[in-house]
């Protein structure tokens, strides 16, 4: 085969395996450490809490529900109780600013349904995270 003809087939076969490599989005906030801007906790009945955290530097929306997570879990503590259950959780994002609405359960007992959280086993796991309690 002729030098010139085996670089073109090179050439060809390579771009033919590029175009299969799935793409990789490449977003302004990569490289970027999470900044956690703070906590608002509202009473919403006894035992039902709404945690408003906000954020910036999430890379999705699993980080700003850490957050919350963990924000409930030392609010859990605090007051005497040690659980936790996920009701709900609403992310929003504007521009680099990462925002969620958090509504938890916090009991004394373990309580029934699949998003529960053992508020000491959450602090600590948070703290080796990183991720702020209060």
């Amino acid at each position: 085969m002729h030098p010139r003809t085996l670089l073109a087939t090179l050439g060809t076969a390579s771009a033919a395996l590029g175009a299969c490599t799935p793409a990789v989005e490449v977003t302004e906030d990569r490289g970027r450490e999470a900044v956690y801007e703070g906590v608002q906790v509202i009473l919403l009945d006894e035992g039902l809490v709404s945690f408003s955290v906000a954020m910036r530097g999430a890379k999705d929306e699993a980080d700003v529900e850490a957050f919350g997570r963990c924000a409930a879990a030392q609010y859990a503590l605090d007051k005497g109780f040690g659980f936790a259950r996920q009701v709900r959780t609403i992310v929003t994002k504007d521009g680099q600013e990462w925002y969620g609405d958090a509504v938890y359960l916090v009991s004394s007992a373990l309580p029934e349904g699949l998003r529960t959280v053992d508020a000491e086993v959450a602090v600590t796991e948070c703290e080796e995270l990183g991720i702020p309690t209060t």
